[in-house]
This record gives C-alpha cells, sequence and structure tokens, in this order.
C-alpha cells in the first residue's frame, strides 16, 4: 500500500472502464484523485465511493478536446488539493470504418478526443508540474494502444490517432528530460480489455459471447485483458518506482504484439 501516497493525480475518462480501474487502485495506493469525463453519475458515484471509503477524490465535468476546460479542470484540482503530480490521459473513443467511407467529419472528431486531447493534457499538466513547490518528479501516461504500434484494416483514423499518441509521447518525454524538469512521460499501450465498452460493441455486431471467443482467440495468453490489468501498469508509472523510465512503450496485450 502507499505506492503513490499523497500524489495528486488526474485521470481523464475516469468514470467508467480503464479509467475508473485506475482511479480506484491509485485512490487505494494513497493518491488524492481527479477525477474527469463528460459521463457525470457514474463519475461522481466512483468519487463517492473513493471518499466513502476514506479517500480523497473529486469529479469534475470535462471535454478533453476543449482546452479552455483544460485550463478550468486543471486550475480547480491545484486549488483543492495544492498541486499536481500526475496526469493520465485516458479518454479516447474508437470508430471502425472504411477508408473511403470515412467522413472528415468523424476523422476529426475522433483526433480531437484521441490526440488533441493528448496534446492539450500534457501540455496543461507540464505547466501545473512546473509550478510545483516544492518540486518532485511528475509522471504523465498517454493511453495509446496495440493499434498505434501495428495496423487494422477497418480502424485507420484510430491506428492514426493512437500512433500520433505513441510519437508524441516520445518528443515531450526528451524535451521534459533535456531541460531537467522532472517530469517523466510515457504511454500505454493496452491488447483489448474487457469493459462495457467492448461488450456493449459486440451485442450490437452480432453477439456477445461469439465475440468473446473471438476476441480471446487473438491474444496468445488466450484470454483478453481485465481492467486492473492496465490499472496496475499506470500505476507503475505513476509512481517513483519508474523513476528511470521515460518515453517507453508499456505494451500490456497478452502477447497481441508479439506475433
Amino acid at each position: 500500500m502507499g505506492r503513490v501516497q499523497d500524489k495528486v493525480a488526474l485521470v481523464t475518462g475516469g468514470s467508467v472502464g480503464l479509467g475508473e480501474a485506475m482511479v480506484r487502485l491509485m485512490a487505494a495506493e494513497g493518491a488524492k484523485i481527479v477525477i474527469t469525463d463528460i459521463q457525470d453519475q457514474p463519475g461522481e458515484a466512483v468519487a463517492k465511493a473513493i471518499t466513502d471509503a476514506g479517500g480523497e477524490a473529486i469529479y469534475l465535468h470535462h471535454d478533453v478536446a476543449d482546452e479552455a476546460q483544460w485550463e478550468n479542470v486543471v486550475a480547480k484540482a491545484v486549488d483543492r488539493f495544492g498541486r499536481l503530480d500526475v496526469v493520465v490521459n485516458n479518454a479516447g473513443i474508437g470508430v471502425g470504418c472504411a477508408p473511403e467511407e470515412q467522413t472528415l467529419e468523424d476523422w476529426r472528431r475522433l483526433m480531437s478526443i484521441n490526440l488533441d486531447g493528448v496534446f492539450l493534457g500534457t501540455k496543461h499538466a507540464i505547466r501545473a508540474m512546473k509550478a510545483n513547490k516544492p518540486q518532485t518528479m511528475g509522471s504523465i501516461v498517454n493511453l495509446s494502444s496495440i493499434e498505434g504500434l501495428v495496423g487494422d484494416p477497418n480502424l485507420g483514423a484510430y491506428n492514426a490517432s493512437k500512433g500520433g499518441v505513441r510519437i508524441y509521447t516520445k518528443s515531450v518525454a526528451l524535451y521534459c528530460a533535456n531541460n531537467r524538469l522532472g517530469i517523466r512521460v510515457n504511454s500505454v499501450h493496452p491488447g483489448y480489455i474487457w469493459t462495457p465498452m467492448v461488450e456493449n460493441y459486440l451485442r450490437d455486431n452480432g453477439g456477445v459471447e461469439e465475440g468473446r471467443k473471438a476476441l480471446d482467440a487473438l491474444h496468445p495468453i488466450g484470454h483478453v485483458g481485465e481492467p486492473n490489468d492496465i490499472a496496475y501498469g499506470v500505476l507503475y508509472l505513476a509512481s517513483d518506482e519508474s523513476k528511470f523510465v521515460t518515453g517507453a512503450e508499456l505494451v500490456i496485450d497478452g502477447g497481441y504484439t508479439a506475433q
């Protein structure tokens, strides 16, 4: 216990799925949590569950593609907890489509959340972490995907956004290291993880049971992952245990990309 004791951590998309697992785990390990999302009711419920268990957490409504909202949530986080030590850029969407059928509107919407949101989160995280007194090591964790490492014939826009997150993370990691800012920046690349979003997608596209079997078969380890499989990786990168890790890709995919 206490792996991120007293660190202030902001997690976007923290209401459900992977984000919920991250905030619950970091709270259990001593972090003060800022949950942001556009899903207000589950976000508020998670924050209440953390505080009821003796932790510290707040929920803030937040569209990650809006810079003014980034300025607002970071200011509120710092006002409430005095500093910002960890930012996890987790919020994202996925849209599958044949390239010739992809609309520019859908492309831009996906990029605004998956890539612009990471850019804005990283930008304002650096500004806040540079202002920390006393100065301690900050950590920015950007959620990419296995789809940022390998291609998928029906996920061109998603591939592009997650590939962008991967290489942008490396660039910013070098900038922070070269300027001795004390801020580490890393990306996490999940394989298929069993979340409500994945289950609902399968339900709408042929059936949950058969879809689950097909997804399990894609991973050499024999099954899809669980949200805490990713949350533990994020916890490591958020903690000082990873003080020598920056610009890295943490792939958590059951062997998917090893094939």
